[in-house]
């Protein structure tokens, strides 16, 4: 049996970031819809957020991606530092989650710390860029308003 990962179906070198992409749905043997969509920021292989940056975008996307969703099931950055994947219960819109980020990325711009910035609740405590979040959440915000 052949396995087709979806995100390597898509053709890199064509997309515009930044954007917002339904990557699918599955529908779980219980009748629940889980979906997962790609918050890209940055344009695929030209341009990655440094590790610093994304780590701390993570962490405070956390939180806020929660207060203007429901049901979510987890933010992961994308590991070429692009953009970050986002999974949650229920059959959003392109434009409901599009509304969602352009609201998280105000709160990103407006923190003055990052959550869990300590040895105890995160792994690499010691890698965050405060200044580098707020600088891609700026960028990213001022061309999806555009859009």
């Amino acid at each position: 049996m052949k396995v087709v990962v979806e995100s390597f179906t898509m053709d890199h070198t064509k997309v515009k970031a930044p954007f917002v992409r339904k990557c699918g749905t599955i529908t779980t043997p219980k009748g629940d819809i889980i979906s997962k969509f790609d918050l890209r920021f940055t344009q695929p292989n030209l341009e990655a957020m440094p590790t610093g940056a994304i780590h701390a975008l993570e962490h405070l996307m956390a939180g806020f991606i929660r207060e203007e969703l429901e049901d979510v099931v987890d933010l992961s950055p994308m590991g070429c530092r692009t953009g970050f994947y986002l999974i949650k219960i229920g059959d959003n819109t392109i434009e409901e989650i599009e509304g969602a980020l352009i609201n998280v990325l105000m709160k990103v711009i407006d923190a003055t710390e990052i959550p869990a910035l300590n040895p105890v609740q995160c792994g690499n405590y010691r890698d965050m860029s405060l200044f580098g979040a707020k600088e891609y959440a700026r960028e990213v915000l001022e061309k999806l308003q555009i859009k």
